[in-house]
């Protein structure tokens, strides 16, 4: 049976499991969520994930949130290659220790950028503040140090010399912030030939697929439902 995904490729998470399902050639359908137009307040997707957050997974009577979870779901039910979620008991608590960390770390560091370079001028029609913004850089940085010391150190990839989950979440989490108008990846050699071996093995079919709606982000239009959402978390961010 083919499984729904829904998802809104603006998002970084839906982009981990769109870009995951492509290379493995995982058949699926695109239900579009798309999030600026409030799609996630509808009750037609609240009975898909009452949660109402992409992405989510329906595969016949199941229902699946959270990216990790369908990722791994995935995996499994589609019986997809060894290095993505290793059976070596190392290797995938090296998968499982950077999933868990993510969380905390990556996402939402690099996530912010979008928020504070695209949505507070496009919602509230005029720029973060300096100091709210150079704050927000800092404990980038402090992130990128962590996930280059801890977690790639000399290796190809997280887990080692294979690509695998923990590297497609990784890479879509960190160009969250790339396509919001920071780069990452400058004056980090390490961080930008880890990027190059990830996009390497993606390819550039799918890449360009995955990215096509992320790619100009301040042209994007936001619908009043969402607007008035995003404005209370704005708002919070701005305190």
């Amino acid at each position: 049976m083919v499984v729904q995904l829904y998802l809104d490729l603006l998002s970084q998470p839906c982009r981990s499991v769109f870009i995951f399902a492509k290379i493995n050639s995982i058949p699926f359908e695109f239900e579009s969520v798309q999030l600026c137009n409030g799609d996630h307040f509808t009750e037609q997707y609240g009975k898909v994930n009452p949660l109402r957050k992409v992405p989510a997974l329906k595969d016949g009577d199941f229902a699946l949130a959270e990216s990790v979870a369908i990722l791994l779901y995935l995996s499994r039910k589609c019986n997809t290659p060894d290095h993505w979620y290793p059976s070596d008991l190392q290797k995938r608590a090296r998968v499982d220790e950077f999933l868990s960390w993510q969380h905390t770390s990556i996402r939402p560091n690099a996530g912010i950028m979008l928020w504070l370079k695209v949505m507070i001028p496009m919602t509230l029609e005029k720029t973060c503040p300096a100091e709210k913004l150079a704050a927000a850089v800092e404990t980038l940085n402090e992130t990128l140090q962590q996930f280059e010391d801890k977690f790639l150190q000399d290796k190809a990839f997280i887990a080692g010399e294979e690509i695998s989950i923990a590297d497609i979440v990784a890479y879509s989490e960190l160009m969250q912030a790339f396509f919001a108008g920071h780069d990452i990846f400058d004056g980090r050699p390490k961080l930008s030939a880890w990027q190059k071996r990830v996009e390497s093995k993606i390819g550039q079919d799918i890449l360009d697929e995955a990215h096509k709606m992320i790619q100009n982000p301040k042209q994007m239009t936001v619908s009043q439902t969402a607007l008035e959402a995003y404005k209370v978390r704005i708002l919070k961010l701005l305190q």
